[in-house]
């Protein structure tokens, strides 16, 4: 898999020069005379900027020179001292592994950029959406100081002497909105990126208006994180059509649809035999309150002489009010994830987790002793190993555990990875899947543990991933019967914009928030939802509460396809996650309290027997079961396939002749 072939050069000149610093006079000699490029990145838009004897793109480079079966020190804020070492039974596996790295708690802004500087003669690279803003100055010739988001690690300027500056900013205003500051004229205030206005959009839609759906059907993961967060006329033209076709009729939107999730059926006639229900009463929704998380004194309270956990059921409870304090994830998400049993010894743990750390470091050793020779001859290593790197390189680096050149947390994110691959070929490694396992690492600062862990949270979200993504259809079919239950005129009118489909919560659904939440926010979620409680399938409420609270905007400024679309994509680093918990809580009491429940809502969110005929759904959650067997695991067992209906409802299987039940307006 050629990254070359992910490529694309938007704007590139020659001639651009970067002066020596402002106390020193120009000569021939200091000036750095470079390339400047706006390049496509998976479709991710970069400014690169490379002096003309560089020779190695240096951003497709992991850990250059370093391999992760050596000792490496961390040591980018010289002075601090080395705050903690893997030195356990693992270091009896040091020729396989051993990463020492200190915690970089300074903000200094030492990051990529500045390494770059320093190791390449002026080379640099960033994000455009990592860009604030675009000063003009004119000394004879024009010259551009650029500025970053992260004030401390901006670039040099960078002078045209030989023209180029307006073309430049021409092909930044195809990616970004560049407005005048209030302040200053010749300060150009970056916006968003708007891939929505720009031909390299092509990479996405391979035509007029089937590109979307072959690309989402080739690689939905890809497109969803890539493309689908640039919002875009041309995704609306994949459903609609040419405007001299106007809307696409209804059989041929489902067709299209069906297209893009594989499987999915949709039947435009209305089937007979249903329970027709035009509107349930769900009552008022009641208040809810939060508390403070659980704190390290309170934690121990529930452990016994031996070390084992007491009390679970009210240990759940006061996580899912509250999450934990940062000093006890780090032992507590291994219960919640169903790494260590809630009723084990403390000495139990000790010899599981040495036995663990063996079964960890020989499926390393797998991929680590492969040869050159060997890796030619397995595509599909070589396939995961550049995706992995490709990916490793991008996650999370603006977070401290990860930024900077030649950062041990990166090397631990790729061997992990790696190793995931030894346990699970047949997956091997999907885009999305180092978004999962970064808050893991982050948390517990051990690569056996955090393997372990992230096996677990797989465990939930393998079906996800999967390439029929069963798991993804049955989950959008899921929300669409929660939201119709929940307000029917706000369904209505998503699928009056055809948008009833909500593939604007795939993102959401496929990596569990990680790209709409704040980092820290991310890990409160999660540990919430990994209790298992209130109920089966949480997060498919919680997606419910952040589009109750958008609603009423999405409708009273009437927003088409695009515009939903958009406003969706925008939320993500401006929720607040305790109000969206508090929320989703609310909805789930609200939901609880209704004596006339559907049965699909009840299956959904396991709520136990509901009324009507047909065979009562499954048991609902034991507080003090192991959490891998509850939320999205236990909606996507296969035992029973559902069906997509008409109206999107789960329908069960014609061997059972439980009550149908059908919304409408």
């Amino acid at each position: 898999m050629a990254a070359d072939s992910l490529l694309k050069v938007i704007f590139e000149h020659e001639g651009v020069f970067i002066h020596p610093s402002s106390n020193e006079s120009p000569t021939e000699d200091s000036l750095i005379s470079g390339s400047l490029r706006i390049v496509d990145k998976d479709a991710e838009v970069f400014v690169e900027f490379k002096p003309v004897e560089e020779t190695v793109d240096t951003s497709n480079m992991l850990c250059a020179g370093k391999d992760s079966s050596s000792v490496m020190e961390w040591d980018q804020c010289p002075g601090e001292k080395l705050l903690e070492s893997q030195q356990s039974y693992e270091t009896e596996w040091d020729m396989v592994n051993a990463v020492s790295f200190k915690k970089k708690s300074c903000t200094n802004g030492e990051g990529a950029l500045n390494h770059s500087h320093e190791k390449s003669g002026g080379a640099f690279s960033f994000a455009l959406s990592d860009l604030r803003s675009v000063t003009l100055k004119e000394e004879g010739w024009t010259f551009l100081v650029l500025k970053l988001k992260e004030s401390c690690s901006s670039p040099p300027a960078l002078h045209f002497h030989q023209g180029g500056s307006k073309e430049f900013l021409e092909s930044l205003r195809r990616f970004a909105l560049l407005s005048e500051a209030p302040e200053d004229e010749s300060c150009l205030l970056v916006g968003s990126p708007i891939k929505a206005l720009s031909q390299s959009f092509e990479n996405l839609l391979d035509d007029n208006n089937f590109g979307l759906v072959q690309k989402f059907r080739k690689d939905p993961y890809v497109t969803t994180l890539g493309g689908f967060s640039k919002v875009t006329n041309y995704i609306f033209d994949a459903f609609r059509g040419t405007e001299e076709q106007h809307q696409r009729p209804p059989e041929e939107v489902a067709d299209l649809l069906g297209e893009v999730i594989p499987g999915l059926e949709i039947n435009q006639q209305e089937e007979p035999g249903f329970e027709v229900i035009t509107r349930i009463d769900l009552g008022t929704r009641p208040e809810v309150t939060r508390t403070g998380p659980l704190s390290s004194e309170d934690w121990s309270k529930h452990q016994d002489a031996e070390g084992r956990m007491i009390n679970i059921s009210r240990l759940k409870q006061t996580i899912f009010k509250g999450g934990l304090c940062h000093a006890v994830r780090k032992e507590a998400w291994k219960f919640l994830l169903g790494y260590v049993p809630w009723d084990s010894s403390l000495e139990e743990r000790k010899i599981a987790q040495r036995a663990k750390t063996d079964e960890y470091f020989r499926m390393k050793l797998q991929w680590k002793s492969v040869s050159e020779e060997q890796e030619r001859r397995n595509s599909r290593l070589r396939d995961y190993r550049s995706l992995i790197e490709k990916d490793v390189n991008r996650t999370d680096r603006s977070n401290h555990f990860y930024e900077g050149i030649d950062n041990p947390g990166l090397v631990l994110l790729h061997d992990i990875l790696m190793t995931y691959c030894m346990l699970d070929f047949d997956l091997g490694y999907v885009q999305g899947m180092s978004d999962l396992l970064s808050p893991i690492l982050y948390v517990m600062e051990s690569e056996v543990d955090a393997f372990w862990c992230f096996v677990s949270f797989m465990d939930q979200m393998h079906q996800n991933f999967e390439e029929q993504m069963q798991g993804m259809k049955t989950q959008l079919i899921q929300l669409g019967t929660l939201l119709r239950l929940l307000d029917l005129s706000f369904w209505n009118y998503l699928e009056s914009q055809d948008s009833g489909f909500l593939y604007f919560c795939f993102r959401w659904l496929l990596i569990r928030f990680k790209r709409e939440l704040s980092f820290h926010d991310v890990l409160r979620l999660w540990e919430v939802m990994w209790t298992g409680l209130p109920c089966d399938n949480f997060h498919l409420l919680v997606c419910c509460a952040i589009l109750d609270s958008e609603k009423q905007k999405i409708m009273e400024e009437n927003y088409g396809f695009n515009e939903i679309l958009k406003h969706i994509n925008e939320l993500s680093m401006k929720l607040d996650v305790e109000e969206v918990l508090q929320k989703a809580e609310g909805i789930c009491q609200q939901i609880r309290s209704c004596k006339d429940l559907p049965r699909s809502i009840s299956v959904i969110l396991g709520l136990g027997a509901a009324p009507g005929p047909g065979p009562a759904p499954g048991p609902g959650l034991d507080p003090d079961s192991d959490v891998r067997d509850c939320g999205v695991a236990a909606s996507l067992r296969p035992s029973r396939r559902p069906e997509a209906c008409s109206n999107g409802l789960l329908r069960e299987s014609s061997s059972h002749n439980g009550c149908r039940v059908a919304f409408m307006s």
